[in-house]
């Protein structure tokens, strides 16, 4: 199969952002003084969107839907100023990129980060890489609803078929089956590669590079 796109996840796939995320997020629990969580904690919290990760972090008796949406609006406050302090791309990652960008792959980036977020990010870490940059902005897009990554599809020109997906959780890998594109998981990011043989990754990468191998 002669593959001509690649979409991305991004946190726990381009970057390791967990430090920035947990940083804001205990930030507000330390401000009503709730518990906080260590970096390790958050990487099973992430990938189902900001508001999902908020729920995940408050104590049990405190969430309220009122209180969710609180603490959300002051997670994304915070996270929204210090997003890229920490975060950075995994080692190996802008050697790929430009690598696909020099073979023609059309590339772009679908996550379940707030949209503003994932477009900030991206244009400060990856500028001029990327022909689709997509996040959240409707719940019922989430991945791993396929909408959105067939929208980018459209976007680029191409069936689906001709496109690798890209990502490092179970949401990720059932997003690309959903959508009838390649699924291939990352065994750098958030979760462990039991999780995502187990939810059918076509392929496993252990490094970046090795997605060059695809094509």
């Amino acid at each position: 199969m002669g593959y001509k796109a690649v979409i991305f996840d991004l946190d726990g796939t381009l970057v390791n952002s967990i430090e920035d995320i947990a940083d804001a997020m205990n930030t507000v629990l330390q401000s009503y003084n709730y518990p906080t969580h260590g970096y390790e904690i958050y990487k099973q919290f992430v990938g189902s969107g900001i508001k999902r990760l908020v729920v995940k972090a408050l104590p049990e008796n405190q969430c309220e839907e009122a209180q969710i949406d609180t603490v959300f609006n002051e997670m994304m406050r915070i996270y929204s100023t210090r997003c890229t302090q920490k975060t950075k791309p995994y080692d190996g990652i802008m050697d790929l990129l430009k690598q696909l960008k020099n073979q023609n792959i059309k590339l772009a980036v679908l996550s379940n980060k707030a949209d503003q977020l994932t477009k900030k990010i991206v244009l400060a870490l990856f500028p001029n890489y990327f022909e689709a940059v997509e996040g959240l902005s409707d719940e019922a897009h989430k991945k791993p609803n396929p909408i959105k990554a067939l929208e980018i599809s459209k976007t680029l020109k191409l069936p689906p078929e001709d496109i690798i997906f890209v990502g490092d959780t179970a949401i990720d890998i059932q997003t690309a089956q959903n959508a009838n594109m390649l699924a291939v998981g990352v065994s750098w990011g958030f979760r462990d590669k039991n999780e995502l043989v187990e939810s059918g990754a076509d392929h496993l990468l252990n490094h970046p590079l090795e997605l060059i191998d695809l094509f």
